[in-house]
């Protein structure tokens, strides 16, 4: 029978196991994809507001995800009990926590966005073990630790005369309530995959609910569905639209399936490492002894989750 989400068992999550060769490549492609997205959502930010940009992304990934599907063989009709979990997914990650992050970038530095994003990494590991009982891994905690760390130690320099005000703390817990959606909805993935529903018509669906949650918000607040035609924009938008949510997302959610969510949260520390590595040729990030050491623990994080435990 297949477990539901809210039924707490012993997991049987796939962290144990040696990676192949896909896993690493399907861990590479999510992390240079997402990490890469960052300057993408720079170039949104303008006369478009945030809701519509990102009812602008989904309503273009969400056909080309169900057309992926559909080509894969997958089904598309499920019964009403399993679209609780394309509500929740559409609800939690392709809803909440863009929205959430989108306003808290108003409130502040980007570095602390990422840092708070890579928090994920931890978050997964003790939601897997609240909802499912997954046994937590002290290299798994001891490397998203490490990661979070390292993180902090890279945009030092960003956060250096950041002062937290009211405006400050409303921003940052803003980020901490995306983060939270993330995580959240990487447990439903996961209770999706073991109920045995298709990934791609999974994230499909999510995107539709997600979208329509977010014209919903959107229309509430009274906002202008219009579109900026520069160049920077529309690239963009086709960037996030058809390689940051079609390609992303499902690479993610496999990902998620195959490895476990405790593996799959480290790429939450790797983005932004992808991004500073941009930002040093787009936009003359310059590296420090502090930055240099934080990388150091960021990549040694990583060697400590993805490696194969002993035993």
């Amino acid at each position: 029978m297949p477990q539901d989400i809210s039924k707490p068992a012993v997991a049987r999550e796939p962290h144990a196991r040696a990676l192949t060769p896909l896993d690493y490549g399907l861990y590479a492609a999510s992390v240079l994809i997402w990490g890469f997205s960052w300057i993408a959502m720079h170039y949104q930010v303008g006369k478009v507001a945030p809701e519509v940009s990102v009812i602008w992304r989904f309503a273009i990934a969400a056909p080309l995800m169900f057309m992926l599907a559909m080509a894969r063989g997958e089904r598309l009709r499920f019964p009403l009990a399993d679209h609780r979990y394309f509500v929740a997914l559409g609800a939690a990650i392709f809803s909440t926590n863009f929205i959430l992050f989108y306003y808290a970038a108003q409130h502040v530095a980007s570095g602390l966005l990422s840092i708070v994003f890579s928090l994920a990494s931890v978050g997964n590991v003790i939601l897997g073990a609240l909802v499912f009982g997954t046994r937590v891994e002290r290299r798994i905690v001891v490397g998203g630790v490490l990661g979070v760390a390292g993180v902090a130690a890279m945009f030092y320099p960003e956060l250096g005369g950041l002062s937290f005000n009211g405006t400050a703390m409303l921003g940052l817990l803003l980020a901490l309530g995306g983060t939270l959606s993330f995580c959240s909805a990487n447990m439903v993935s996961v209770a999706a995959q073991r109920r045995r529903l298709p990934v791609f018509a999974s994230a499909a669906w999510g995107m539709t609910y997600g979208v329509s949650f977010v014209t919903v918000l959107a229309l509430a607040r009274g906002e202008t569905f219009t579109i900026d035609w520069s160049v920077t924009y529309l690239g963009g938008l086709a960037y996030l639209s058809i390689l940051g949510s079609f390609v992303a997302f499902g690479v993610y959610f496999t990902l998620l399936g195959r490895i476990g969510a405790a593996r799959t949260g480290y790429t939450t520390v790797m983005y932004p490492v992808v991004a500073l590595m941009v930002s040093t040729f787009a936009e003359d990030y310059r590296w420090s002894l502090l930055g240099a050491c934080g990388l150091a623990a960021v990549l040694l994080g990583n060697v400590l989750i993805l490696r194969t435990p002993k035993g």
